[in-house]
Parts: structure tokens; sequence; C-alpha cells
């Protein structure tokens, strides 16, 4: 397979981009049997588009020579602004309106948990520098090519989802900036969805310049809030009467959504030279990667959780989250004494959804194209559009029902992920010995020279069976998990099982996967 060189011009000097990039005719011209000449009018699109900086490129390998951004800080913030959001607010709120958790034991799980489950996000993190490939392209040399396909499924739906979970919040927030001219909820989820199409289209550059400074003002306000919520905080002792155990599991592993949008944000600028310095920004000394994920989940999920303690001294703040939900617990606060500036507040709050939902509608555009050929031949900038229409329709319908899709919705992503991890570690320590020579990028297209994928679906039906059967929610409780913990609730160790059954029966099928398929 030819390739074209790149067309860019790297500054040497000052170590980055030349600030007119143009990849476009490299995409559209690549002889990789993707069918772009089916698209061609849209190409024809995206290539004047490319004259403005809107990235084309889209789960194309990215050659060695094209690695060439030698920081890990744009990674930083990235995850830095993408996390500090009303909807990491709102999942703060979640340990004592749906678990009855006291403070304590919120902020505790939070804590402990979130360093926790932040490891593997850090350490898939240095796969894309790496490989120069995406998350989800990665997994076809551990999953094959067909199985691959359901994590691909469960995460363009993970993209939808927690973009319509997004979008309701910071519905909910702009609905609380007035109580007398209120917007109505299809306009407030309107204005977050362009917000979020207009930094999204327009790729990878603009994405990282965006999240680069859009953390500030929503820092600052957070800041504000904090002080106006501080003296009414009720810490309670422990104990306080809810059911930790099945709290964890939705609470916390949801966080690692991240893990599936990693290498969507990594695998264009680092250069393999950069390797190390990524893993150790990685690790647990609080480098740019680990702290770009705990410092705003920590602290904001925190501040969420101290807000619903707040009620047994405000009660018009428990009337406001009962009415308008985690915007109106947001809004009383601010607009109870600031005012006309509280409100201001409000709405570069709601906006600052906009940084969380970007890494979703992005990562569904290039996840879309790892389904088929045909999905890869559509350019990147269209599925973008066509997804924000999709869970647009989505966040309207459901603004109703947000609490219970939430919730839903964070078990489903934490259980598969569990399974998703332990394949991709698995098949990369055991059967390719922790050795980046023994994996071929350039392959990742290629049918017959990824693994057969017999191993991985049976390792993942496997890992499902663990989930069902440890499992403890509001709607559904498995048979062990219902021996744990609280009658009323169970104790939730679905995660753990998942990552058990799945541990303990891939090795073994993949060890005769390899020797009779070769791969």
């Amino acid at each position: 397979m030819s390739e074209p060189k790149p067309s860019f011009e790297y500054d040497t000097e000052k170590g980055k981009l030349d600030d007119h990039v143009h990849t476009t005719t490299n995409i559209a011209q690549l002889e990789d049997d993707v069918p772009r000449g089916k698209f061609r009018k849209l190409w024809d699109i995206v290539q004047r588009l490319d004259a403005y900086g809107v990235e084309a490129r889209g789960i194309e390998r990215v050659q060695p020579d094209e690695r060439i951004q030698s920081s890990p800080m744009p990674v930083f913030w990235m995850w830095l602004a993408a996390n500090l959001t009303i909807s990491t607010f709102s999942l703060g709120t979640l340990g004592f309106s749906i678990f009855q958790l006291g403070l304590r034991e919120s902020v505790l799980v939070i804590l402990l948990f979130n360093l926790l489950t932040t490891i593997p996000v850090a350490y898939f993190s240095t796969w894309g520098p790496k490989l120069g490939l995406r998350q989800l392209t990665i997994s076809r040399f551990s999953f094959g090519y067909i199985t691959s396909l359901l994590p691909v499924i469960l995460n363009c739906i993970a993209c939808i989802g927690w973009s319509v979970v997004n979008s309701i919040v910071g519905g909910q927030t702009l609905r609380a900036v007035s109580s007398s001219h209120q917007i109505p909820m299809w306009a407030a989820i309107l204005v977050i969805a362009i917000g979020t199409i207009i930094v999204s289209f327009t790729g990878y550059k603009f994405v990282h310049l965006y999240e680069k400074w859009s953390w500030v003002p929503v820092f600052i306000i957070f800041c504000i809030y904090a002080g106006e919520i501080g003296k009414y905080v009720t810490v309670g002792d422990w104990d306080a009467g809810g059911d930790i155990e099945a709290g964890i599991c939705p609470l916390v592993w949801s966080y690692n959504r991240w893990i599936r949008l990693r290498l969507e944000f990594t695998s264009l600028p680092i250069t393999a030279c950069t390797f190390l310095k990524i893993w150790r920004a990685g690790r647990f000394s609080g480098g740019p990667i680990s702290a770009g994920l705990n410092l705003p989940l920590i602290l904001v999920e925190s501040l969420g959780a101290a807000a619903m303690h707040t009620f047994a001294q405000k009660t018009t703040w428990e009337e406001a989250y009962n009415t308008l939900g985690v915007g109106g617990l947001l809004g009383v606060p601010l607009t109870g004494t600031m005012h006309g500036f509280g409100s201001f507040l409000m709405v570069i709050l709601a906006l600052s959804i906009i940084a969380n939902n970007i890494p979703n509608i992005y990562s569904l555009s290039v996840t879309f194209q790892n389904i088929h050929p045909f999905c890869q031949a559509i350019p990147r900038i269209f599925v973008v559009i066509i997804g924000s229409v999709v869970y647009i329709v989505l966040a309207i319908v459901g603004a109703s029902h947000f609490e219970e899709w939430l919730d839903t919705l964070l078990v489903i992503l934490s259980y598969w992920l569990a399974i998703f991890i332990t394949i991709l570690v698995e098949e990369h320590l055991i059967f390719r010995g922790a050795n980046w020579a023994n994996y071929e990028p350039n392959d990742y297209n290629n049918f017959r020279k990824l693994p057969l994928g017999v191993a991985s679906f049976f390792a993942l039906a496997f890992g499902v069976m663990g989930a069902v059967l440890g499992m403890a929610q509001l709607w559904y409780v498995g048979v062990i998990g219902g021996k744990i913990g609280l009658p009323q609730f169970g104790g939730d160790i679905g995660f753990e099982l998942a990552f058990a059954f799945t541990a303990v029966t891939f090795p073994p099928l993949r060890y005769l996967e390899k020797r009779y398929w070769g791969h």
C-alpha cells in the first residue's frame, strides 16, 4: 500500500505544526481499499474546509513522521476541561439521591476510587503514541475484526448516551437562570448541541485549543459556588444508612468512560520519543494525565455531594433541586445572593457542558468509521452532524427522565469496560509479550492478519455472565450481588466478576485461537 507523504510543515525551532495544516489530499488519495470515491462530493467539501483548518483525518494510521508534538500538556488541558463541568457535579449528587450515602461516605468513594480507576486511563494513553491508531481500532488486534464491532457499537451508544445526559444537565442549568422567563428545554438543549457541533466539527487542533482555556471561568464559578454553600453543608456522621457497596460501581467505575476516548486524543501528536514522558505523566506521581483527570473529578464531584447535604438548612434549595434538577441546585445559591450576575454565571456554567460533550462527539465520529471500510469512507465531519441530530432528539425526549437515564447508562458503561480492559491488557501482556514490535499497525484493516475473534467473543460472553450475576442496581439484583450488603440494595460486584470471568477464560481460548488461526 502506497501512501503520499504528509503535506504539513513542521517548525523544528518552535516545536509545533505550522498553522496551515492540510491533510485532506493525503486522506482522500490513500490507496487502502476504502471506497472514498463513492463520497467524492463530500470529500470535495472537506477539501474546501481544509483551508480553514477543519480536520479530515479519521481512523487512518498516523505515521511516525507525523507524530511531532513533544509535550503531554495538551492531554492535561483536554481532560481538565472535559471534567471541570456541571455533568461532573451531577455525578457527585448521585451518592445521596440514589444510594442515600452520607457526605463522608460519598467523598470517600469519590476520592479513593477515582484515584484507582484513572490508572487504566493513564495506561491506555500510552498506546496511541506507539501505534498511531485510535483506541477502538487498536482493539482489533485483541478482539479481531468482527468481534471488535461489539465494543465499537457500544462505544457509539456510549458517546450518544453521554451527550444526551450532558445536554440535559446543561439544559436544566440554562432553564434555572430565570424563574419567570425560562427558556424551553428543547431550545436549551439545542444551544448546547450547536456549541458542541462547532468545535467537534473543526477537529483535533481546535478541540485542544478550546479545551485549553474553557475551564478557567468554570473553575472560578465553582469556587464562588463553594463559598456560597459552604456554611450550609451538614457533614453528618459515618454510616448514614446508605449502601456504599451498591454506589461504588455506577458512581466511580463509570468515570472510566474516558478509557474509550484516550487514544482519539493521543494518537495524532505524540512522538515515539515522548512515550516515556506520557507514561510517567500518567502514573501515580500526579503528572499531567492523572492530574487532568483526578483534580476536576474529585473536587467537582465532592462539591456536588456537599451540595446535596445543604437541604437540612436550606429547604428552598431542595425544592429547586426537586423542580429543576441539578440546574436548580446550582442556580438558587448563585442567583439568590448575586441576582443578575449570578444568572450570568449560570449561563457560563451551562455552556461548560460543551467541553464535556466535545470528546464524546469527536470520538463518535472516528468510532463510527471502525464499523466498515464503507463507514470509513464517510468524512468524519458529516458523522459529527448526523450524531448530533440523533442525540439532540434523544435529549429532548429524555429530558424528564434524566436521573434514571444517567444511572442506567453508568452501569452499562462500567460493566462492559471491565471486559474491554481485561481483554486488551491480557492480549498485550501475555500474547504480545508487552512488545510493540509484535503489532503490525498498518494491518488494522486486514481481516486475515488480525485475530479470528472467537476467543474474545466467548470471553466477552463469560464477562457479561459475571456482570449479571454480580450486579445490584435499582432495576435488577443479581444472584451473587443480592447476597452482599443491605437486603434492600444488595452489593454491586458486577464489575469485579465481569473482570474475573473474562480474565480466566480469555487466555486459554486465545491460545487455541492463535494455534489454529495463526494470529
